[in-house]
C-alpha cells in the first residue's frame, strides 16, 4: 500500500499539520464573509441579496486556493448564509424571488460555512441595524448567547462531558433572564462531514436523547447557541419558507417524478455532500421536485424556525480546535457595545469564565510571532479568561 493510500485509510485529524492549515484558511474566510455581510446589513437591504454576497465572497475566495494541485481538491460553501431577523430563529436563506428587507433596529442573526477539502469552519453572529450601544432586553438576549459561548469554549475540552456544555449553557442563559433555544445542535466535525455524531444538545429533554460523548484532543467543533427571551420552543410556520437541504447519503429511492429526478440529479453533481440552498438550483422545478425528495427521506431540510413575535433571539456559533496546547476558537467576529440589564453574579458562572482556554506550558520561552496572516487571526481569537463584568459584552 503506496503511503497516499494509507493516509486515504486513515482519518485524517489536527494531527496533520496540512489539516490545521485548512481549518484555519476556512475560518479565515468565513470570518471575512461575515465580516463583508454585516457591512451590508442596513436598512431597506434585501436579505436574499446578503446571503447571495455572503456565499459569493465564500465561492470566491476558495476558488482562488489549491488551483494548481495535481488532485482536485473540493472547496466552497460548507453551509448556506443565513440572514434570519427578529423572532425568526435560524435557516433563513431566501429564494431569488423574495423582497424581505431589513430594516432600522433589527435583530440580525447571520450564520455562515466554509470548506476546504472539506474541513469545515462555521460562524454565527448577531448584529442589531442601530448606531450606539445595545440596551434592555435585547442586549440581554445577546449578552446571553455570548457568554454562554464563551463558558462553552472553556467546556468543550478533551476529559470533559457533552452534558456538561448543556447544564452549563442553560444556567448562562437564565442568569440573563433568558431561555437557551431548544433543539439546536453543536456537532463534532470531521472531513466533509458537517454534522458527526458526537453532540452537544442545547436543552436536555425527555424527547431529544443524545449518547453521552466526552471530549477528546485533536477533535473539532462546531459549538451552536442560540438565546431567546421568549419560551425558547421554537416552531415551524410554514414548509414553503424552507430552502437549505442536505443530501441523506446513505438513503437511496426511485423518485417518480421527472421534475424530482431532474433536480435530484443536479443534487448529486453539485451538492453530493454538504448542505445547499434552492435558490442555487432551477427555481420552477425545485419546488415540485424538492417535496417528493424531502418526503422520501432523500433529502433533509433545515426548517426556517420562529418564537413568537416580539421575541428577542440571538445567535453565536464558533469552530473549535482541540489541540494539544488547548483550544484554538477559529471563528468569531467582535460585538457591538452591549449594556445588558443583569449582571453575572453568580460564583460558578464566574469560576467558568475565569478558566482560560490554553494549557501552560512547561519550560516558559516566548511564544514564536506569528509569520501567516491565518496565524495572525488566531492569535486575536485567542481566549483568556474572561472578567464577568463585562457583561458578556467581550468579544
Amino acid at each position: 500500500m503506496s503511503s497516499d493510500d494509507e493516509r486515504e485509510e486513515r482519518e485524517l485529524d489536527l494531527t496533520a499539520p496540512e489539516v490545521v492549515t485548512k481549518y484555519k484558511s476556512a475560518a479565515e474566510i468565513v470570518n471575512k464573509a461575515l465580516q463583508l455581510v454585516i457591512s451590508e446589513c442596513k436598512p431597506k437591504v434585501k436579505i436574499v441579496d446578503l446571503c447571495e454576497k455572503g456565499d459569493s465572497f465564500i465561492r470566491e475566495q476558495t476558488g482562488n486556493m489549491y488551483k494548481n494541485v495535481k488532485k482536485k481538491i473540493e472547496r466552497g460553501v460548507a453551509f448556506p448564509t443565513c440572514v434570519s431577523v427578529n423572532n425568526t430563529v435560524c435557516h433563513c436563506s431566501p429564494l431569488a424571488s423574495d423582497e424581505s428587507v431589513l430594516e432600522e433596529g433589527d435583530i440580525v442573526k447571520i450564520d455562515m460555512g466554509c470548506h476546504i477539502d472539506g474541513f469545515i469552519a462555521v460562524v454565527g453572529h448577531t448584529h442589531v441595524l442601530q448606531s450606539g450601544p445595545v440596551k434592555g432586553r435585547a442586549a440581554d438576549v445577546i449578552a446571553a448567547a455570548n457568554t454562554a459561548a464563551e463558558v462553552a469554549l472553556r467546556l468543550v475540552k478533551p476529559g470533559k462531558k457533552n452534558k456538561d456544555v448543556t447544564e452549563a449553557i442553560q444556567k448562562v442563559a437564565a442568569a440573563y433572564d433568558c431561555k437557551i433555544v431548544e433543539g439546536v445542535l453543536s456537532h463534532q466535525l470531521k472531513q466533509f462531514v458537517i454534522d458527526g455524531n458526537k453532540v452537544i444538545l442545547s436543552v436536555s429533554n425527555p424527547d431529544t436523547r443524545v449518547d453521552d460523548a466526552e471530549f477528546e484532543e485533536n477533535e473539532v467543533y462546531a459549538v451552536d447557541i442560540v438565546t431567546s427571551t421568549g419560551e425558547g420552543k421554537p416552531r415551524l410556520l410554514d414548509e414553503k419558507n424552507t430552502t437549505i437541504y442536505k443530501r441523506a447519503v446513505d438513503k437511496n429511492y426511485h423518485l417518480k417524478m421527472k421534475s424530482s429526478r431532474f433536480i435530484f440529479s443536479e443534487i448529486n453533481q453539485k451538492f453530493p455532500i454538504m448542505p445547499f440552498s434552492a435558490r442555487a438550483l432551477e427555481e420552477k422545478r425545485a419546488r415540485l421536485g424538492l417535496v417528493e425528495c424531502v418526503n422520501h427521506d432523500l433529502l433533509q431540510p433545515y426548517p426556517v424556525l420562529h418564537e413568537k413575535p416580539g421575541d428577542f433571539v440571538a445567535h453565536i456559533k464558533f469552530t473549535v480546535l482541540l489541540m494539544p496546547n488547548g483550544s484554538d476558537r477559529i471563528t468569531s467576529h467582535a460585538l457591538q457595545e452591549l449594556q445588558p440589564t443583569k449582571t453575572i453574579d453568580d460564583p460558578e458562572i464566574k469560576a467558568w469564565l475565569s478558566l482560560g482556554t490554553k494549557t501552560k506550558k512547561k519550560g516558559g520561552g516566548k511564544k514564536k510571532k506569528a509569520k501567516k496572516a491565518g496565524e495572525k487571526a488566531e492569535e486575536s481569537t485567542e481566549a483568556e479568561p474572561m472578567d464577568a463584568a463585562t457583561n458578556g459584552a467581550a468579544a
